[in-house]
């Protein structure tokens, strides 16, 4: 099970698809990364000599950001668009949606699950 950018990648996965389980890593970089390493895409991550492996690790390492990195940054971005006070930036503080999906009749995910409707007091006998 090869180790890179500080994630196992599986053993019986495509390596195109295995690249994948890194953060910040998606099928189309993968590929950009398989192909600048003259790597075949059907090949088992298990399969890849230490070579391979090695061109791998330096092409993420010197091109991609990844990881912990990548997480940290776009931490930052949004930590910059609350601070500024910008619609992002508000959006985010109060947990809706950021990019200009409804919320009326979705966005649950965002939002949480539903409140339950407040009810009236009954009257008292007196």
């Amino acid at each position: 099970m090869p180790r890179i950018a500080g994630v196992d990648i599986p053993p019986n996965k495509r390596i195109e698809v295995g690249l994948t389980y890194i953060y910040g890593i998606g099928r189309p970089t993968s590929r950009k990364i398989l192909a600048q390493a003259e790597v075949d895409l059907n090949k088992r991550s298990k399969d890849l000599n230490e070579q391979e492996t090695a061109k791998i690790r330096d092409i993420i390492e010197r091109d991609c950001t990844v990881e912990g990195e990548l997480r940290r940054e776009v931490q930052t971005n949004i930590k910059r668009f609350i601070e500024i006070g910008c619609y992002r930036g508000t959006r985010h503080k109060l947990g809706l949606p950021v990019r200009g999906q409804r919320t009326r009749s979705n966005a649950r995910t965002r939002k949480g699950p539903r409140g339950t409707a407040i009810t009236r007091k009954k009257k008292l006998k007196g």
